[in-house]
Formats: structure tokens, sequence, C-alpha cells
């Protein structure tokens, strides 16, 4: 990647005048924010970015006043994702947030001093970012959303929603996360739908250049229901996934809420934007001193399931009462 090219790729980065910086008497604090989403602000990712900056701002770090800020975007190509991670570390920074496994994987490799503040990761202690929650040892903490532990819940919500559909589709990307942890996320599905009846498709996307294709693979199958596994690239996907699932009269469950909300049956997982505000506590106390390797790694406590009312009436299914009354919201 020419370097003119990249800069392009730091959209919004704080340019901080020399006098104010001078009036300050203090070294304004420089982060960096790496994401596997699209620079143009276009996809799902977008409100867990500017949850992010809320958080940041609630504590006192406002962008262009107090604290730089420097983007970086994938474009859902894992290529510029550590060209990215390799041109952040060389520019020297106080911090760099990376959003999910995906986007922390490759800045880890490229520095073990720069600390890293992981928003979102699926299993770091089986993809090697820390060494343990409690912990970390290293330059890497942040927060986790438990994707593998969550995966059997999601077929049991499915199958309670939808008591007679037994061949269900899983859209994954097979290497959103590290080895251990998409084999650990298989076998969990696997052993539930084994338990549930299920007859489980696994239909990879790695790319979202993959999804109309891997459609067209499920609807030659004949799945009468979907699972969306967690992943930073199809995360990113929501609103063109549900939009073609919705097209093919297909009832879909998701990682997170952002999957109901763009015209999905339904969701289940942590509340992606408040864990983001809580991610930016990590970066305020390691921009005050504390070192990564002393933060344990947040776990989310709540989980939320959202009902879409409305893609269910298209779907021409009827939510029986007890699932809506287990609801923590219903988008009508």
């Amino acid at each position: 990647m020419k370097r003119r090219e990249f800069i392009t790729l730091f959209s919004g980065a704080a340019a901080w005048p020399l006098a104010a910086r001078a009036q300050q008497g203090a070294k304004i604090p420089r982060v960096g924010i790496i994401s596997p989403g699209r620079s143009d602000g276009s996809d799902t990712s977008r409100a867990t970015l500017d949850s992010l900056l809320t958080g940041l701002r609630q504590l006192g770090y406002v962008e262009g006043q107090n604290i730089t800020i420097e983007r970086g975007f994938g474009e859902s190509n894992a290529d510029r994702l550590r060209e990215i991670a390799a041109e952040l570390v060389k520019r020297q920074l106080d911090v760099i947030v990376a959003f999910s496994t995906t986007a922390a994987r490759p800045v880890k490799q490229a520095t073990n001093v720069i600390p890293i503040v992981g928003f979102g990761m699926a299993d770091p202690v089986e993809d090697e970012l820390v060494a343990s929650l409690a912990r970390p040892g290293g330059n890497v903490t942040g927060t986790s959303f438990l994707g593998p532990e969550l995966v059997a819940k999601r077929l049991q919500l499915l199958s309670e929603v939808l008591p007679q559909h037994s061949r269900v589709a899983v859209l994954w990307h097979p290497r959103a996360y590290g080895d251990g942890t998409m084999t650990g996320m298989v076998k969990e599905a696997e052993h539930a739908a084994q338990i549930l009846g299920m007859h489980l498709q696994f239909v990879p996307a790695a790319s979202s250049e993959d999804i109309t294709n891997a459609f067209s693979l499920i609807s030659r199958e004949r799945a009468d229901a979907l699972s969306v596994f967690p992943s930073p690239i199809l995360f990113a996907e929501y609103g063109r996934i549900a939009s073609i699932a919705a097209d093919k009269r297909l009832p879909a469950i998701y990682a997170a809420r952002e999957g109901a909300e763009a015209g999905g049956l339904m969701s289940y997982g942590a509340n992606l934007p408040d864990l983001a505000r809580q991610t930016a506590v990590y970066v305020a106390k390691i921009l005050k001193g504390a070192k990564p390797a002393d933060l344990p790694v947040e776990q989310p406590t709540k989980f939320e399931l959202v009902i879409n009312l409305k893609a269910a009436r298209i779907l021409g299914l009827t939510i029986t009462r007890d699932i809506l009354l287990i609801a923590d919201e219903v988008i009508e």
C-alpha cells in the first residue's frame, strides 16, 4: 500500500494546532482505531465506533480538543487490515483500539509494546491474544462478547420460535477468529443441533462478495431457517444479509441486535454499543498510566433477545406470548 493511499484511509484524524498544544502544556494523546469495516460508514459497525467515541467524550476525551484519533478501515479485506496494523504501529501511538479479534490479531503480531485495547473479542485466550482473562499478561486487554459460548443458545431460541423448522443453514466466516475458536463454535453448534433435532448446513462467506453465492447454496439445499455466526465481516453486512433473507422468506437469528434492527427475525447477544462504551473506559485507564497486563478482560454480564415482529408478520410467523415475555425488546 502506498503511503498516500494509506493516509486517505485515516479519515477524520484530528489535526491539533501547535498553538493549542502549547496552551495545553501537555502531550496530546494519540489513539489509533482499526476496524474491519468500511471507511464510508455505510455498514453496521459504524454505530459501535460512534459509541466508542461517545464513551471517550463522557470520560473527558474530546477529539480535536484533547485527543487525536487516527482511523484505519480494512474494507472487509484481511490483507488491508495487516497493512493498516503495520502502519499504525510505525506511528508510535499511545493506544491502538482494535475492533474485534479480526483486527486485534494483526496488531498484536505487529507490536508487543504499544497497548492494544480489543473491542468485542471472541475468545482472546484461545486466539492467543492474552494469557488469561483475569491476567492478560501482555500488551492486550479489552472486552469480549462471548462469541463461541452463545452459538448453542441461538439455535435453541430458533427452535423455540420455529419448532417445525429443522433444516438450518449456518452462515459463517471460517477464518473470522483463530482455528481453535472457530472449531469450538462449530462443535457447539453441532452438539446443540443433535439435541434439538436439527440438520445444519454450514455455508462459508469470507467476504461481502461471497454472500450472494452463499444464499444460492442455502436455497439449493432448501434450508428453512438461518443462523448467522459471529463475524466482524458478516456483522458489517447485516443489512444486506437481512434483506436477502427476507426476499427468500428465510427466518434468521443474528449474534447482535443490529441484525434484528436491519430487518432480521431475531437476535441474541451482548449489546455492542454498551460494550464499546465499556471499551472506552479501558482506553482512558491506559492513557492515565494503567498497563494492559493488569487490566482483566471485561465480559458482558447481560445478553439481550430482540424480536422483530414486523419481520415475523412478513414471514407469516406467529411469535408466542412466552417468547415475547422473555424478549428484552420487541420491534413493532
